[in-house]
C-alpha cells in the first residue's frame, strides 16, 4: 500500500500523510485537497474505499433522439455531468429509426423507479403527436423537464433555444452582407422548432427586404433533417438563384454546401450558408461554418436545476425558459456576389 500511496501522493501533489488522512476519512484536510486525492485515485485506477463512495440519490432518465447529430451527445454529456454533481445517476436512453421508441423507454424508466425524466427534443416537439403521454407522467406524479420541445397545456418546465430569434439573426446577417435572395432549409413543418425558425425568417425577410409572403413560400424548402435532406433542399433553392441559405441544423448546412459544390458554386464566393447548433467540430469543416450557437451548457444546467426543484418539492415555474442563440461568424458567409440574377435552372426545380 505504501507504493500506492506514493503514486497517489505524486499524482495529487500532496504528502503521503495527507493521502492517508483522506483514505481513512479523517479530518484536517481541505475539501479541495480531498477532491484532488480522490481524483488521483480515479485517474490511477484505484477503487475508492467503500466509505468514500458517494451514494446515489436516485436515478434520472435522459431521453434523447439519435446521436448522429453531434448536438445531442453534447447536451447529454453536460446533463449527465450535472446530474452526477447533484448525486443522481443518469440513465441515458437514445433513440434510432426502427429502434426503441420514446414511450417504450419511458416504461423501462418507470420500472426502474426513476426520480424524474429529462426529454431532449422529444415527442413534445412534434405538434402532431399526442402530448397526453406527458400529462400522464405528471399525474403519477413524476417530475419531468422538456428541452427544445415546447407544447401548450403541459404543466412542466420547458427549456428551449429561441429558434424564432435564430431565424431572424441569420437573415439579418445575410442582408447586411448584401444578399437579397435568401432561402430557408429545415425539417418537417410539424416540429415546433421549425415553425418558430420559419416565423423568424419570414419576419426578418419582410422587415429587411419587404419580401411578399407569396415570394417567401418559394424560398422555403422543408425536408428531412440531416445532410441528405439539406442537400436535396438546397439543390432546389440554388436552381432558383438564391445566394444565401439559412439551415435548420449544421448537418443540413453541410448538405447545402455539398449541393452548391456539385453545381460548381463556391462557398462563400457564390453562396453563403448558415447552420444552426454550433455542433462540436463544426468550426473545422471546409469552410468553417457560420452558425447559430445553442447555449448547450446553460440550457443543460437549467434543465437539471429545474428537475431538481421539482424532485425536491420546490416547484420550478411551469413555463418556458428561452435561451438566446449566438451568431458565430466563420468562413461560410461573405458579401453577396455582385450579380444576384443567375438564370433559373428550371430543370432542377
Amino acid at each position: 500500500m505504501r507504493a500506492r500511496m506514493a503514486d497517489i501522493a505524486r499524482q495529487a501533489q500532496v504528502s503521503e500523510a495527507t493521502v492517508s488522512r483522506v483514505i481513512n476519512d479523517r479530518p484536517g484536510v481541505s475539501q479541495e485537497t480531498r477532491q484532488a486525492v480522490l481524483t488521483a485515485l480515479d485517474v490511477l485506477g484505484y477503487e475508492r474505499p467503500e466509505r468514500l463512495r458517494k451514494r446515489s440519490a436516485g436515478l434520472v432518465g435522459l431521453v434523447v433522439p439519435e446521436l448522429e447529430n453531434p448536438i445531442f451527445p453534447a447536451f447529454a454529456q453536460v446533463i449527465e455531468s450535472t446530474l452526477a454533481q447533484q448525486g443522481y445517476t443518469p440513465v441515458l436512453c437514445t433513440q434510432s429509426p426502427g429502434g426503441v421508441t420514446e414511450d417504450e423507454y419511458v416504461e423501462m424508466l418507470l420500472d426502474r423507479q426513476v426520480s424524474g425524466i429529462i426529454f431532449v427534443a422529444g415527442l413534445s416537439a412534434d405538434t402532431t403527436a399526442d402530448h397526453a403521454r406527458y400529462q400522464r407522467l405528471l399525474d403519477r406524479p413524476l417530475p419531468i423537464v422538456l428541452m427544445n420541445g415546447y407544447a401548450e397545456g403541459i404543466e412542466a418546465p420547458f427549456v428551449s433555444c429561441d429558434e424564432r430569434l435564430a431565424g431572424d439573426l441569420a437573415v439579418t446577417h445575410l442582408v447586411a452582407l448584401g444578399h437579397r435572395r435568401i432561402g430557408l432549409i429545415s425539417g418537417p413543418n410539424r416540429f415546433i422548432a421549425v415553425q418558430r425558425k420559419l416565423a423568424g425568417y419570414r419576419q426578418a425577410m419582410k422587415r429587411e427586404l419587404g419580401t411578399a409572403d407569396s415570394a417567401l413560400d418559394d424560398y422555403v424548402s422543408l425536408t428531412l433533417f440531416g445532410v441528405e435532406g439539406g442537400e436535396v433542399a438546397a439543390d432546389r433553392l440554388l436552381a432558383m438563384g438564391v445566394t444565401g441559405l439559412v439551415c435548420g441544423s449544421d448537418l443540413m448546412a453541410l448538405g447545402a454546401i455539398r449541393a452548391a459544390r456539385r453545381r460548381g458554386l463556391s462557398v462563400p464566393g457564390d453562396v453563403s450558408v448558415i447552420g444552426f447548433d454550433d455542433s462540436p467540430l463544426i468550426a473545422f469543416t471546409d469552410p468553417p461554418l457560420t452558425t447559430l450557437r445553442q447555449p448547450v451548457t446553460s440550457m443543460a444546467v437549467a434543465s437539471v436545476r429545474s428537475l431538481m426543484d421539482e424532485i425536491n418539492g420546490h416547484g420550478a415555474p411551469h413555463s418556458e425558459y428561452l435561451f438566446r442563440p449566438e451568431l458565430v461568424v466563420r468562413d461560410s458567409t461573405a458579401k453577396a456576389p455582385k450579380r444576384q440574377d443567375r438564370p433559373v435552372d428550371t430543370s432542377a426545380a
